[in-house]
């Protein structure tokens, strides 16, 4: 038996002796004199240290299944902590309430003589939500510039079946390398860390949030369902391959890009918009109809916030404008296409399949600004577009 102070010795008792004669016998070694006090055997106990079990006091020895030469720690249990006096809650109250943040209305009570110098926080928010949809009207005439250019390239087939390959290939295999590298480096598991950033589209501070949600939950560390082998997409994309290589005379040639563009144009349809399913929830529960929910998020980039404001002022722009792209006329487009970088870019189908899983989920575009071959065309599209819009 040991004690919290450091005394060890060595106790022999049969197998039907209560936990609480073993206790009372242990405290005359490290507490004698006081026994007399009934207090002193119920404010002490015994934990079996291998188990870390706490003993009971009406069962015994052989029923606590404690063996030869097991090892028990000897405890004064902890005192319940008192209850505050009355004096001291309305103290504690007046305390918070004199530390308590000024209401809206004491604000302006107190700044009504001030001038207005602020900006208007209305324009802001229109002024922020304008360059996100002109962002959105960019990528969609990119892709068309993109789609065209892979279609009319002459190793077509080829670009064909490598676009393919990425097109089906399970997204959920890719992880934002640099998200990873910060929850890991906070302490969480690499594994459960993929887990979360996969659930809540590659955001860090969601699936921290989503991380200490689940750190107790049994099931955290279950693989995800419905993940697709690896070897159908390869399979599905080498015999769609095979179907646009097929005909070899000018007609089958003809056909063979006549597929490239069908296929083409189903990318967005197997990129499909996610909404977050808490922003859902919350919007949900003021009353919104679900379809509007999620056109409020699908405009607002998934901001719960913007959406909320979406939906209660002039819902402009409306879901249908992010299908619309920019004017291909316009100094912004005509610089962008000048590029060298974006031009270069374009005829790579990886840029492609970023524009598009971009313009359906935006959270996704950390993973893609970091990647080493559409990076550099998301970042030379950003300074085209701040440097035109601030003359």
């Amino acid at each position: 038996v040991c004690t919290m102070e450091g005394a060890e010795w060595l106790e022999e008792v049969p197998e039907d002796t209560t936990v609480e004669k073993l206790k009372e016998r242990c405290l005359k070694h490290c507490v004698p004199g006081s026994l007399e006090d009934p207090k002193t055997v119920t404010h002490h106990k015994l934990i079996h240290a291998t188990s870390e079990k706490v003993l009971t006091d009406t069962k015994t020895v052989l029923e606590e299944n404690i063996q030869d030469r097991d090892v028990l720690l000897l405890i004064k249990k902890r005192a319940p902590m008192l209850l505050p006096k009355m004096a001291d809650v309305v103290a504690e109250e007046k305390r918070k309430q004199e530390q308590k943040a000024p209401d809206k209305d004491a604000i302006l009570k107190a700044t009504a003589n001030l001038p207005a110098r602020s900006v208007d926080r209305t324009v802001a928010h229109h002024n922020m939500r304008d360059f996100q949809t002109e962002l959105r009207k960019i990528l969609v005439s990119l892709i068309e510039v993109a789609q065209k250019l892979l279609a009319l390239n002459p190793d077509a087939v080829e670009l064909f079946k490598k676009a393919n390959a990425m097109l089906d290939e399970d997204e959920e295999d890719r992880v934002d390398e640099i998200a990873l590298r910060q929850l890991t480096e906070m302490g969480f598991p690499e594994s459960r860390a993929v887990k979360a950033l996969r659930l809540n589209h590659m955001s860090v501070t969601q699936a921290m949030e989503w991380l200490i949600e689940h750190a107790d939950d049994p099931s955290v560390d279950a693989p995800l369902p419905g993940q697709v082998p690896a070897e159908a997409p390869a399979e599905g994309a080498a015999s769609s391959a095979e179907a646009a290589a097929g005909p070899s005379s000018e007609e089958g040639g003809e056909e063979a890009k006549d597929e490239l563009t069908e296929i083409f144009k189903k990318i967005r349809r197997k990129r499909e918009f996610r909404p977050d399913p808490r922003a859902v929830i919350a919007l949900m529960e003021m009353g919104f109809d679900e379809k509007e929910v999620v056109d409020a998020l699908r405009v607002n980039n998934n901001q719960q916030n913007a959406a909320c404001e979406w939906l209660l002022g002039d819902r402009k722009p409306s879901p249908e404008d992010l299908d619309k792209g920019i004017d291909t006329n316009s100094p912004l487009f005509q610089a962008i296409l000048e590029n060298p970088v974006v031009q270069l870019g374009l005829t790579n189908p990886k840029t492609l399949l970023a524009f598009e899983d971009m313009l359906e989920n935006p959270l996704n575009s950390t993973q893609w600004m970091n990647d080493p071959e559409t990076g550099p065309v998301m970042l030379q599209i950003s300074r085209i577009f701040q440097t035109l819009n601030r003359t």
